[in-house]
């Protein structure tokens, strides 16, 4: 290890000065594998619809190492038994969590590595850094796969109240301006504890929860489901969509040389370590500089799809509670017609999909409340009935994609 990674302060607009002293943990940041997560978008394409939402997965990777830090020393203020090597596992298991991330985050998650999701690459890309650090990894590793003896290490990790969240909401919030998403992740973690390995809420802590699991109810809805946002990272799959069809046709298309690895294997791809070091190279600017590129393609698609990116100039999205016909979709193609596009190509302009919010999931592990009498309780039988039922009630909306008028 650098003998000369002494200690890192981060000054972080969320919580100010972010202090890493672990060689280790300083030597994990400075990889090109995590440096990359300063080129990753934190919300997609979310800065479209909220112009501020420009923070990246890196700072937030950051902002949940702190909040790991606060949560041991507050277990541990309490008596809960945290020696140094499970500290320090459980700060890389959370600083790692995310990096196996693509480029915009979730926006893309599936167009680049079809069918493996952004955690199996997290898991791989931690593998890889375990061998390079001689097993240094192993009880990170395990945390994060959710396989560790003491349960509250798995739930700091990832839960129904974690660390993750209780980042991502307060940053989310306060990048986008979006003031209904903004917890007080401090006054949470004050509350924590461990009964029977479990990791609970204490009972004063009941409003704050509930404020919380508010809070993520309303960042679903006006950010991360923003119907803008929905429209816009639609357009940028159909790209990439568009993209892999012409090279099939035997089109030629520039791009940087980590992209059209990825867009030369559309057959399936397995995950070895020569195809994570070209994952590992790919992010935000890989994917902006081919849609500037192909703005001029000759394939007028394409050309279009890139041009409403760029310019923010986006189909028309509309949202409602049942499907949309096929009736419908078909009346949404007469712009088409009439600017002379090809029927083939109308599913790029015109399309309907389906999103859904669940805030709480009442079938996974639940968060726990312990009483003032040391009983440990589900906080479902805290909650007034009619909360807990709006939490707990799966929204499902479908929505249609189409041209403004003037296409």
């Amino acid at each position: 290890m650098k003998t000369n990674l002494k200690q890192y302060v981060f000054n972080d607009p969320i919580y100010g000065f972010i202090r890493i002293n672990d060689p280790l943990i300083l030597e994990l940041i400075e990889t090109p594998y995590f440096q990359r997560l300063r080129r990753i978008a934190q919300v997609g394409l979310s800065s479209l619809v909220y112009p501020g939402a420009h923070h990246t997965r890196f700072h937030h990777a950051l902002g949940c190492v702190h909040l790991m830090q606060q949560s041991i020393s507050v277990l541990q203020s309490k008596g809960v038994t945290i020696n140094s090597e499970e500290s320090r596992a459980l700060q890389i298991a959370i600083l790692l969590h995310d990096i196996g991330h693509g480029p915009f985050s979730h926006a893309m998650e599936h167009s680049i590595i079809p069918k493996i999701s952004h955690e199996t690459l997290s898991l791989k890309f931690m593998h890889i850094l375990n061998d390079q650090f001689n097993g240094a990894l192993n009880l990170a590793i395990s945390i994060f796969k959710g396989e560790s003896e003491r349960l509250f290490f798995n739930q700091l990790v990832s839960s129904q109240l974690d660390v993750d969240r209780l980042d991502y909401l307060k940053r989310d919030s306060f990048y986008t301006g979006v003031a209904e998403g903004n917890i007080n992740s401090e006054r949470l973690i004050s509350m924590l504890n461990v009964v029977d390995q479990t990791l609970v809420i204490e009972e004063k802590g009941l409003y704050s929860v509930e404020k919380y699991l508010m809070a993520r109810r309303f960042m679903y809805w006006q950010v991360y489901l923003h119907k803008t946002g929905i429209a816009a990272e639609a357009i940028l799959i159909k790209i990439f969509e568009r993209a892999k069809t012409l090279l099939k046709q035997g089109e030629h298309l520039h791009a940087t040389n980590a992209l059209m690895y990825f867009l030369n294997h559309q057959d399936g791809i397995q995950l070895s370590e020569e195809n994570m070091e070209q994952f590992s190279k790919l992010d935000d600017t890989d994917i902006y500089a081919a849609i500037k590129t192909w703005s001029d393609h000759k394939d007028v698609v394409l050309s279009h799809l890139c041009v409403m990116i760029l310019n923010r100039s986006l189909l028309k999205i509309k949202i409602k509670e049942t499907p949309f016909s096929e009736t419908k979709k078909t009346t949404k193609t007469k712009l088409l017609e009439a600017a002379g596009y090809d029927k083939d190509t109308w599913p790029y302009f015109v399309f309907s999909g389906t999103f859904s919010n669940l805030a709480y999931n009442p079938l996974n592990t639940p968060i726990y409340m312990v009483k003032k009498s040391g009983k440990k309780v589900n906080i479902a039988t805290q909650l007034a009935p009619s909360f807990f039922e709006a939490l707990t009630h799966k929204v499902e909306k479908h929505y249609i994609c189409y041209p403004k008028k003037g296409f």
